[in-house]
């Protein structure tokens, strides 16, 4: 009797307990915050290399200015093609969600191009400046500004390698809720990529050829 008083009591078992955490578990909401957390960890990082460079920018050490350093038609070129590089993310969004997986494809080899571009300019510029003896170590103003720089062309270069992966994900797994979300984080933080590049652009680059 004392059995079937326990058993009718309608308690969940441990079973029961379990698959109803399982039901409630949603690891879409997980991820999203998780890679949230992450931004704001990285916006930390810029706001730090920021402010070393508001305070660096004019130790000159007597040796070249941003004025007689910056070439800024390539900067705004390179501007140009990070700019370029989300409107062509936001058409791969646009194509997932229309479940057009050939289109979602094509538009992300075409911002990965932009990525790529971006990058290459970059990187001319960096060798340039070096090769006129315009170093990292020539100044103050150099270092903050090569770590600032730099630091944000190597988001950049981790965006394109992972752009690059998603891009085999999608074509071996095709778009799958997972993959939706893979594609999700990388647009927050491709798009994140754009505001800190205006802010160096403007903080950086137009300041930096005032007198």
């Amino acid at each position: 009797m004392s059995e079937t008083i326990v058993h009718n009591t309608g308690a969940p078992g441990a079973a029961e307990r379990r698959s109803y955490f399982v039901r409630e578990h949603h690891p879409e909401n997980g991820s999203m915050l998780g890679f949230w957390l992450y931004l704001m960890s990285d916006c930390l990082i810029f706001a730090c290399l920021f402010a070393t460079y508001a305070v660096l920018g004019r130790s000159y050490a007597d040796g070249p200015t941003g004025a007689a350093l910056f070439d800024l038609p390539l900067v705004a070129l390179n501007t140009a093609m990070l700019l370029l590089s989300s409107i062509t993310y936001g058409f791969a969004m646009l194509a997932m969600q229309r479940k057009q997986l050939g289109s979602t494809l094509l538009w992300l080899g075409i911002t990965g191009v932009f990525g790529v571009a971006f990058l290459s300019l970059e990187m001319y510029e960096f060798l340039h400046l070096i090769h006129e003896g315009a170093g990292p170590q020539r100044s103050a103003f150099l270092s903050s500004f090569f770590a600032l720089v730099g630091t944000h062309g190597l988001h950049v270069l981790f965006g394109v390698i992972w752009l690059v992966t998603l891009m085999f994900q999608l074509k071996k797994h095709g778009l799958t809720p997972e993959n939706g979300r893979r594609m999700m984080c990388l647009s927050l933080f491709w798009h994140f990529l754009d505001v800190i590049w205006i802010g160096v652009f403007t903080f950086v680059y137009l300041m930096g050829v005032l007198p």
